[in-house]
């Protein structure tokens, strides 16, 4: 439903329920000023000519009155019809809405494999779903506010309703068959109950939590969590570092790991390479020669990082290069590599 939409029914509603308190208000007034009626027996007379409940009037009307009364009755059974239909249309509409956006998700997350549970969508889970949107890379996002849910669901982003702390919330949003998930929740309690809840149902999971402070950061690493951020503190980092040093931050910035970028860094797991490619060396693949990328990076099966790696460099399962390149170079080395 779009935002237009929205506002359009929810002006329609107004209207209608305006309408239902206008009609008993006239015939209250017209009947104390045609007919003398007290406050009590004008309202009394309104209610039941509005009802079509058949009971007699308080006292014979006068040729006004039953003028008034005559109009009074039609204008309901207008009014009333609308309010009913509005008020009626509106919930149905709602009600299938939700229930189709409950099936459209559960049927999409039965397709997903190794994708991205992003648990939030305040300002870290929305960019960060940026970034999977922009990498093309499957996500399905977990909140609990309904409204925010309707505010962008219109925009193709992938909602599930639901509380990620709950385990059930998490199975249905398909952590056996996700890489990772990102919780950018505003409480560090409940990223840490979610941390916990997701290394519970899955050992292997990459788990990135958001924390506030150093010892949200700790407990939330011992609750399970293999990287969590502190936004504050990278943002205060980045921000000395532009005074500091501006021109490596400028460098830095020109690097990119989304696609449309003129020079980006790509991750490679050497597990995914075909086999002529495994326990060879980088001089022996010589993909500098072949695409025109560099291997800027290497890590290895134990974890370890080395940057600029030798030629010697071994590529065994369970390490994982890193490549610099532009667009084409990077597209060239994915042939060569049939990734």
């Amino acid at each position: 439903m779009s935002i237009y939409k929205r506002h359009t029914d929810s002006k329609k509603g107004l209207v209608a329920f305006l309408l239902m308190l206008f009609l008993p208000l006239i015939g209250t007034i017209g009947y104390m000023t045609l007919e003398g009626y007290r406050l009590l027996d004008a309202l009394y007379m309104t209610i039941i000519t509005l009802a079509t409940v058949g009971f007699r009037e308080i006292q014979p009307l006068s040729d006004a009155g039953k003028v008034f009364t005559i109009l009074l009755i039609i204008s309901s059974i207008g009014t009333y019809t609308y309010a009913i239909s509005v008020i009626t249309s509106q919930f149905l509409e709602g009600k299938i809405n939700n229930i189709f956006r409950h099936y459209r998700t559960k049927s999409n997350v039965k397709r997903m494999k190794n994708h991205v549970i992003v648990v939030g969508f305040g300002r870290n889970g929305k960019q960060a779903v940026q970034e999977l949107v922009d990498r093309k890379h499957p996500y399905i996002i977990i909140e609990m506010d309904r409204e925010l849910i309707l505010n962008n669901s219109e925009n193709g982003i992938l909602f599930m309703e639901g509380d990620a702390t709950d385990d059930l919330t998490l199975i249905q949003a398909g952590i056996q068959n996700a890489i990772a998930l990102i919780t950018t929740l505003p409480n560090d309690a409940d990223n840490l109950f979610v941390t916990l809840t997701a290394r519970t149902l899955k050992k292997d999971l990459n788990i990135i939590s958001r924390a506030s402070n150093e010892s949200a950061e700790r407990k939330i690493r011992t609750a399970g969590a293999n990287q969590v951020i502190i936004p504050e503190k990278v943002s205060g980092t980045h921000m000395a570092t532009m005074v500091l040093q501006p021109d490596i931050v400028q460098f830095l910035e020109h690097l990119s790991i989304q696609g449309d970028s003129s020079t980006n860094l790509v991750e490679i797991v050497c597990s995914k390479l075909p086999d002529e490619y495994i326990n060879k060396t980088i001089n022996e693949i010589d993909i500098r020669r072949l695409s025109g990328a560099n291997i800027i990076g290497f890590k290895t099966s134990s974890g370890e990082l080395i940057v600029n790696p030798t030629a010697n460099t071994v590529l065994l399962p369970n390490t994982k290069l890193f490549v610099l390149g532009n667009s084409e170079q990077i597209s060239k080395m994915k042939t060569i590599f049939k990734l």
